[in-house]
């Protein structure tokens, strides 16, 4: 996976960790009805045996819903992970802020490949760049949170790791100083002719939202249209806010500094940063019902959840503020073995990873949370990965492994 795209926040379970910082805690289950699911036990005591802090999993299938955890909550503490916690789901959001645009366009108030200078004029967006292209990744806009391009050329963002971020983790930043900052920057490529992922983008959508809908916030918007009809009490938009409300592990981060390494809890920060890239906090039991809702035509009419579900051409399977997983585009994500198409946006935040997987008819899901001790190096790419797969291939493809 090119670092670049592992920088903009979405590498599933992109964990640097500390060895051996947690106890493992034994797996547990609270399944609702009753049922053992062994496989998933076990499959979680793996991933917190590989080094993660902490684990929850939601499962909804023909068998019902289970939702497990192991690890542990807080290093240095014995309590597990609740089964049902919040979590910062990182990129996530940014499937929530692209199925309001789409209402918005069910509406008839936004057109989907018209200019987003027709509904952002303050900015001097290139008119090229239309609404699909934002919510599509192909504007071609600089990523505020850097870019690496392929000669090996890195152009820096606002900050966002290592000690700097640590010591600046609650400052505030204002959207619109985020947009201005990247369009400052040259674009990487012309609109519409290549793809590149940018936070950017949808930080210019959730603008769009304030500006089309004359909201505040857009996660006022994301409340009136999909937590409260959907009753996810468990999700929010935070804005500003530092901490994460009711129960929840907690999530670390670690820099070296003059040559010794220091482990900061950062379960608290400030999200501003990463705004409608990845704000927002959630569960496993809201995230199953939203994606759930969304994959099956609750949210949105089906021609736009179909363009929503079209990858680009030139992506790793991208199209609407979604991956999909059919076998004929490449992926970002580890393939299901069993060749099953899947939709999926997984997302992470320093500490934080988070997984969100359905079925095309939205009947079977995965949605997951993993804590642990990130890095700017993001150096346990190969552990996540075994960890995604075994999971999709438990979840979608009964347990057949790849190969």
């Amino acid at each position: 996976m090119p670092r670049a795209f592992r920088r903009a926040g979405v590498t599933a379970l992109a964990a640097a960790l500390l060895a051996g910082a947690a106890q493992p805690g034994v797996a547990t289950a609270d399944s609702g009805a009753g049922q053992d699911r062994p496989e998933l036990r076990a499959a979680l005591q793996e991933i917190v045996d590989s080094g993660f802090t902490g684990v929850q999993l939601r499962v909804h299938d023909q068998r019902g819903d289970w939702a497990g955890s192991a690890g542990v909550r807080e290093l240095g503490e014995t309590a597990k992970p609740p089964t049902n916690g919040r979590f910062r789901i990182g990129s996530n959001t940014k499937t929530f802020v692209a199925t309001v645009v789409l209402q918005l366009v069910a509406a008839g108030e936004v057109g989907l490949d018209n200019p987003a200078a027709d509904y952002l004029p303050e900015y001097g967006l290139d008119r090229r760049i239309t609404v699909r292209m934002l919510l599509q990744h192909t504007s071609g806009l600089f990523n505020y949170t850097g870019e690496q391009y392929p000669d090996g050329t890195v152009v820096p963002g606002i900050p966002w790791s290592g000690k700097e971020w640590v010591d600046n983790r609650f400052h505030t930043y204002r959207p619109e100083e985020l947009a201005r900052f990247a369009l400052s920057r040259p674009p990487r490529f012309a609109p519409g002719t290549d793809w590149s992922y940018s936070n950017t983008n949808y930080t210019l959508a959730a603008l769009l939202i304030e500006k089309v809908t004359r909201s505040s916030s857009y996660g006022d918007e994301i409340a009136r249209r999909i937590l409260r009809p959907l009753g996810l009490s468990g999700t929010e938009v935070p804005g500003t806010r530092t901490g994460i409300s009711g129960p929840h592990a907690h999530g670390y981060y670690r820099y070296q500094d003059a040559g010794q390494w220091t482990t900061v809890d950062v379960t608290r920060q400030n999200p501003s940063w990463i705004h409608a890239g990845g704000e927002m906090i959630s569960t496993t039991r809201d995230l199953r019902k939203f994606f759930s809702a969304l994959q099956g035509g609750e949210l949105l009419p089906a021609p736009l959840l179909a363009e929503m579900r079209k990858p680009h051409p030139k992506s790793p399977g991208y199209g609407l503020g979604l991956f999909v997983q059919d076998g004929s585009s490449p992926s970002p994500f580890p393939q299901p073995s069993c060749g099953v198409t899947l939709l999926t946006h997984n997302g992470g935040v320093q500490g934080y990873g988070a997984l969100m997987y359905s079925t095309p008819d939205g009947k079977r899901t995965l949605t997951a949370s993993v804590t642990y001790v990130d890095d700017a190096a993001l150096s346990s790419k190969e552990p996540s990965r075994k960890a995604q797969q075994r999971l999709v291939n438990l979840v979608f493809c009964d347990g057949r492994s790849a190969g």
